[in-house]
């Protein structure tokens, strides 16, 4: 386990907040506002998050707690992979965000990459879903699923959009400094080589 107070959090995150959605006698509700609390200062302690940050964050999650689904687009041309520079941290990420509602995973993919990148694509295969406590990212207080997808060109334009200030395409001896919580080198490695292989397997944890 990498982070065991991080697991802890997370799962008294989610029996508090279970319980507050479906509990009703005042005096649990009152305990289990008082778990999600301590979860709360779990992370707030042990990172550089500050508690009223951390507090506002869990209060966005209603109902069940469930994983949140990250997506991101692979297009590769000529040995090279599309990269950008995310203004967030100044670091370079697969073009990808959250997914939101009303979309498919490939829709979400097409549109991530035309919003970060200005390429126009059409999505094409899976190529691998991970859960990103398994890899070498920072900790994050959200539980995460990473799905990667792979995109073809169909308009090769590219340009920043309003969350990147830079687009360009990488081989893999010449990668950019990477946003960590968006991808690792070794997932991108994986990836790249799908794609340049034509394995067609999905990789999954």
């Amino acid at each position: 386990m990498k982070y065991p107070w991080l697991e802890l959090s997370r799962e008294l995150q989610s029996i508090a907040q279970a319980g507050l959605t479906f509990g009703e006698n005042k005096y649990d509700i009152d305990r289990y506002e008082q778990l999600m609390h301590i979860s709360q200062k779990i992370i707030s302690d042990f990172t550089d998050i500050e508690y009223e940050k951390v507090e506002h964050i869990f209060k966005m999650e209603k109902g069940y707690l469930t994983p949140k689904v990250d997506v991101r687009g692979v297009v590769i041309r000529d040995d090279k992979i599309l990269m950008v520079k995310e203004t967030i941290d100044n670091r370079w990420s697969l073009p990808g965000g959250w997914a939101d509602v009303g979309y498919t995973p490939k829709e979400i993919a097409v549109k991530e990459v035309h919003e970060e990148s200005g390429m126009k694509v059409k999505a094409g295969r899976l190529l691998a879903v991970w859960d990103k406590k398994c890899h070498s990212h920072p900790p994050d207080i959200n539980y995460v699923y990473k799905i990667f997808i792979h995109c073809e060109e169909v308009d090769g334009e590219i340009s920043p959009g309003m969350e990147t200030s830079d687009v360009g395409f990488f081989g893999l001896d010449e990668l950019p400094e990477l946003s960590t919580p968006r991808n690792t080198k070794e997932q991108i490695e994986i990836v790249f080589r799908k794609v340049i292989n034509s394995d067609f397997t999905s990789e999954i944890d």
